[in-house]
Parts: C-alpha cells; structure tokens; sequence
C-alpha cells in the first residue's frame, strides 16, 4: 500500500468496490500478496465492515501475522504453537491454500488506495479526500472563514469529532497515528475548533495503556481526545448532548453541520439529532477535522495555522510516517498490557446462585419486560389477507430507518412513553439500551426523524419524519400512532420497498418492531441478508420482486390492499394481488424469500422463539 495510508482508508475503498460486485451474502476470502502484509489489527478493521458489503463472512487465511498477533496479545507460548502447528496439519495455513479454486476471484489493487472519507449517509459512498472540492464537499471556504471570524459558527460545522468504533480504536496502528498527529499539531499551536464536540472511546483499555506508554494519550487529550468510556458512543449515536449555547445555533441558524468519526455507518439520523450529515474517516483525520472545523475545508490543501514563524501548516506537516507509527507500536504495545486487561475479566469470582430458575420480572422496568413473542400479533394466524402497507419506501432502508439505536429524544414517542413511566429526560439514554423492554422499543419502529415514506406526501413532495398514512381515511400522523391504530384494529400490514431492504447493523428490533406492529409481508425489489435472516427469525414472510418490478412500474401509493397466496417453499413464486382503490385488481408474481428449507420451517412455526418452543416441548414430551 502506498506510505501514509491507513487500514481505514483501505476499508472504506474495499467497501465501495465490494458494494459494486455485488457480494450480498458471499462468503469472501481475502488472499495474495497485499492481504499477506496486513496485520491482524488492519485485517480486523476489513472484516468489521462485511455488513456495509452485503456479505456473510470476511476471512483471511491463517499465517505468520495471525502468529505475531497472539503472541503481542499476551497468549502462552504453547497456545502459539498449537495454533500453528494445527493450522499447518489441517491445511489452514496459508502455504495449503495457494492452489484453492474459488466460484469467483475479484481483484483488487492495494496501492490503488488513497486517503478516503466516505458519506455522507452511506458507508459505502466513498469520497477520496484529493476530489473533496471537485465534488462539490469542500467549496466556500471564504465564507465559512468570514462567519468564524463574525463569531459565528462556519457553514459546514464538524459539530462532532469522534475517535471511535470497536475495530478501528483497537487497531493500534490507527490509534498511534491519531496520537502522533496530535503530537506534532501541539507542536506547532494548533488547537480544536472550540464548536467541535470531540472524543475518544477505545474498544479495549489495552489502547490506554499503549498510549500512556508512548507518551501519546496526554498529547490526544490536549487535543479535547479524552477517553470517554469503552463501548459504543458517537458510532451508535450516544455521543450525547451539545452545548447549549452552540445547539441553540444550529436551530436559529438552521446550519448544515456534520459529525466526523471513525466509524463504520453513518447513516442518516444516526451519528447525532443535530448533525444533517456524517462522514466517515480514519482516527488521524479526524483529529485533523477537529483542527479544520468545517467540512468546506479541502483537508488535503487548505492551510490548517501558522506555526510561530508564520510558516504556513497543512495536513502533509503533521501525518505522521509508516516508520514512525510501525516504531512506536513495536515499541509501546506489549503483550503484559493485554494479560493486565483481560485476565481479570474473566474472573467471576465467587457466584451466588439464584433461589429461582425464573426470572423475577419488574413490572416497572423500562430496560427488561416480559417479552410478549407468544402474544398479540405473534398469537394470532398470519393470514396475509387485506393487508394494509404501513410504509412505501424508496432504495437503501437501513435498519436504523427501520429501528435506530441511538439517543431517545423526548419528543420521540419512546420519550413521550419514558416521560410517562417517570424517567428523566436525562435518563433516557438511547433505543439500543432499552432493546430488553419492548414497550419502549416497539415505539423505536420507523422513528428515524430522517425517514422518507413515500405514502406522506406534501405539494407532491414526500415529507421527510417518522410518519404514516392511515388507511382507509387518509390521516397523516406520527407512525407510532399509526401503528397503535392498525394494532387496535388487528389490522395486518405489509411494507413496500425498494433495493436493498435492510442495509446496516445486525438490528433485531428492525424486524421484531415491525412484526410487533402485525406486518406480515415485506415486498421488495432485495434484501440484505443478515435482516432477511431476522425477518424470517420473526414470522415476517420477505418477497422480491422480479427484476424490472417496482413500487414505481406498479404505481403503489398506499390506497391499496395486498393479499399473498400460492404454495411457500423455498425460493417460490407466489401471487401478490394489489387491489386499488378503485376495485381494479393486479396479480405480481413474487419470488419468496425463504431460500432454505430450515428458513421455511421456521417461518411456518412463526419464528425462531416458537420453532425452539416446539422442538423443546416435542423433546420433551419424547
């Protein structure tokens, strides 16, 4: 790979081409001569992001950087060899594989890469920071620097600077690199933008540690880089609040801002409520947009300060080398640091056993409820009949349209329920945390404020919220109120879409939500895998249209109802009527979705919980 390139820029160019091959569901296997140089670090921070490809699984084969990985990680010397020894006799190392025939070989040139961003909005949309001003991200410079200098907030303000994301934190590499360009941008005076909200979450405390030993945690903390915990934060929109007085700003002047973070999505709505936008980049620059402050600012060529002689800084005068990084990582992180952390861990000391094998339900929690998988909608027969659509939606539905994980705000039916129950506005904490009760999670379905339905129109337009249109009276209102209203009629719903349905994290409340809510029938022109799994996992039954066949071609606006009928196995063509408004009547032949025979079984038992709940008790009873 070319110098001063990290495993981010890397990734995120990997993302955009795999995305372009279209490896939905793939299994892949990175090998040759670039893959063989990666560390295990850099090959972590490729395999975190199957997701944003489509694929199933990202592998690498077994070799001597897998071997120099255990051992910097801390493992017993005879672990090592057995690793190695066993990957060697079973013909997993990588000398057994040269000859391996593979169903298709994409090529793909390392040292084509260059320093990347990628956004906004998808993970997938790559932007080379050499085209930032040919692309339309980086112009206007002037103005922003006239509004700075009003004491005004810039057009284009990074209002989030975020360090973070499990995989790219425990690169050390990447981390290192961040820490170095602090370093050097504290040399020279240069400091944060003071709108900048900026942060640091390691997905292990080994990074701490390596860093306190190289001197470089202090220098990121000058910086505003203080560790903020060890979990997910800003990467799953819990980057938490603004400053007042900067988030007063943003609404009177309605600016664009945007978050920078390292990440792997950033999909609309999800980094923070205030940011319009996110781009993803690698820990060194976003340390460098914490500096710049704007998103109009060309990160390749604008001039980030004055050093003390009035010599001119850009980002060339503070990226750190290959050579510097590689050094202070051979030098700083060390395999007692990894024993030091993660041995404790693993500790339970002693345990006291329940008096009960049954848990004790609070009838008053709003983090863990009595699950109702065996109620409700779930009880009731799947007739697929009359079904009315709760959503017509356009390409590209991520699950975090579908259920966002990220901060509850109070005006969000989740915050109005939470309010209700006597939680704090400040306690509200985010979607994701409160995954265990589902009568706060059930009011995540669709709340994406970023949502498009395309069944919400005004002059025309579709009007962007978390909103539906009842049927048959035509009502626009917020979609959880929809969906209490189809709820209270038993009322079964289907959801129309476009291309591929489902992109993003594995969230499991994407489809519980939307089964909750009595959808039977997700039509769409294809799915992503992992949430086509869920769906099926929920008693959801997903249909694709055939190639060419769309929500558009078909003219679907919401007035109509929907029947499915026809025999389901695995990869069927049924029959889905449409019946307008009118009366007239169109039968869409319809690929089914349930591509396995298992996928069958289990949807005709309902979902995964009942298929278990009949094997149990079929068990049992033998």
């Amino acid at each position: 790979r070319q110098p001063g390139i990290t495993a981010t820029d890397i990734v995120l160019a990997i993302t955009e081409f795999l995305r372009n091959q279209k490896v939905v569901s793939a299994y892949l296997e990175f090998f040759g001569e670039g893959a063989s140089k990666l560390t295990i670090g850099d090959r972590a921070t490729i395999s975190n992001m199957t997701p944003e490809f489509g694929a199933t699984a990202a592998l690498f084969y077994i070799d001597e950087q897998t071997i120099d990985y255990l051992k910097i990680t801390g493992r017993e010397p005879e672990q090592v060899a057995l690793v190695e020894k066993y990957a060697k006799q079973t013909g997993l190392w990588t000398d057994s594989l040269k000859d391996v025939e593979y169903e298709r070989v994409l090529t793909f040139d390392l040292s084509s890469v260059g320093r990347n961003l990628a956004g906004p909005s998808n993970p997938h949309r790559r932007l080379a920071t050499a085209d930032l001003a040919r692309s339309g991200i980086a112009v206007d410079l002037d103005k922003a620097k006239a509004d700075e200098a009003a004491g005004l907030m810039p057009d284009g303000a990074v209002i989030i600077a975020a360090i973070t994301s499990c995989t790219n934190t425990s690169n050390p590499r990447n981390v290192v690199a961040a820490g170095l360009i602090a370093k050097k941008a504290n040399e020279l005076g240069l400091v944060r933008k003071p709108w900048v909200k900026t942060s640091f979450a390691p997905g292990s405390k080994v990074a701490k540690l390596y860093l306190e030993d190289a001197g470089l945690l202090s220098e990121l903390e000058t910086l505003g880089f203080g560790i903020v915990g060890y979990a997910c934060t800003t990467c799953n929109g819990m980057s938490g609040a603004l400053d007042p007085v900067i988030q007063k700003e943003v609404v009177d002047r309605d600016l664009y801002t945007t978050a920078v973070l390292s990440g792997n999505r950033n999909f609309d709505g999800r980094i923070h409520p205030y940011a319009k936008q996110a781009f993803l980049a690698s820990p060194p620059l976003v340390v460098a947009y914490a500096i710049a402050g704007t998103m109009r600012f060309d990160i390749e060529k604008d001039v980030l300060g004055l050093d003390k002689d009035g010599n001119e800084i850009t980002l060339k005068d503070i990226w750190p080398s290959d050579e510097e990084i590689d050094s202070i990582v051979a030098a700083s992180v060390k395999p007692e640091q990894f024993k030091t952390i993660y041995i404790p861990m693993f500790d339970l000391g002693k345990i006291e056993p329940s008096k009960s094998p049954l848990y004790d339900w609070d009838s008053d929690s709003t983090y863990i409820r009595r699950p109702p998988y065996w109620e409700g909608a779930l009880a009731g027969e799947r007739t697929m009949k009359g079904m009315r659509p709760l959503a017509v939606l356009g390409d590209n539905i991520t699950t975090d349209h579908l259920s966002p994980s990220n901060a509850i705000q109070l005006s969000s039916a989740a915050g109005a329920y939470l309010d209700k129950m006597g939680v704090p506005e400040a306690d509200f904490n985010s979607y994701a945390t409160h995954r265990g009760d589902h009568l706060t999670a059930q009011r995540a379905t669709f709340a994406n404020p970023k949502l498009l339905n395309e069944m919400v129109k005004e002059n025309g337009e579709v009007v962007q919220g978390s909103l539906a249109r009842v049927e048959p009276e035509g009502t626009v209102m917020r979609m959880w109120e929809a969906i209490e209203t189809y709820m209270g009629r038993s009322q079964p719903l289907i959801i129309v879409a476009g291309a591929d349905y489902g992109q993003g994290s594995s969230r499991d409340w994407a489809a519980k939500g939307v089964r909750l809510a009595g959808v039977e029938v997700i039509a769409a022109e294809g799915f992503e895998r992992i949430h086509r799994q869920n769906l099926v996992g929920m008693g959801v039954l997903p249909l694709q249209f055939e190639d060419g066949t769309t929500r558009i071609t078909l003219g679907i606006d919401g007035t109509e109802t929907f029947n499915v009928s026809g025999e389901i196995f695995p990869r069927a063509v049924l029959t889905l009527t449409i019946i307008r408004a009118s009366g007239e009547s169109v039968e869409v032949p319809m690929t089914c979705r349930l591509d396995t025979a298992e996928d069958v079984t289990v949807y005709d038992a309902g979902g995964v919980l009942q298929r278990f709940a009949q094997d149990f008790l079929e068990n049992n009873a033998a």
